[in-house]
């Protein structure tokens, strides 16, 4: 017995009405600024914690590294970055040489002029302070 619509169900045929996957591009049909911006991105997570907003930033600043808006916006969306694991480095740095306050540092974690990380990020990284 088939169900109500009166076709045999089966996975081969689930798989035809699926909605194809959206496909990452193949390396080489990134531009190579895209590319350029995806390797300082990594530099940059290497050895400075960042927010994605602030890498963002830092990538498509005039002042920064005068990336395009395009070539940053696919360095963060491709980078394999923990966000919490930076906001929780950044928000240890507060506390050992600045010496503020949980709630300073909440602040300085999600203000536009500071470090730009989202609530829950800047929630998370005073929640696990030593």
């Amino acid at each position: 017995m088939t169900p109500t619509g009166g076709a045999a169900s089966s996975p081969a045929a689930a798989d035809a009405v699926a909605a194809p996957a959206e496909e990452k591009p193949k390396a080489e049909d990134v531009p190579s600024d895209h590319k350029s911006a995806l390797k300082s991105a990594e530099n940059y997570d290497k050895i400075i914690p960042m927010s994605k907003d602030g890498l963002f930033a830092q990538l498509s600043s005039d002042a920064g590294d005068k990336f395009s808006e395009e070539a940053a916006q696919y360095a963060v969306d491709n980078i394999k970055a923990d966000w919490n694991a930076n906001a929780l480095k950044s928000a240890k740095n507060y506390q050992d040489m600045m010496a503020m306050s949980p709630e300073g540092i909440r602040e300085q974690l999600t203000s536009e002029h500071g470090d730009k990380y989202t609530a829950e990020q800047a929630d998370y990284a005073v929640a696990n302070l030593p």
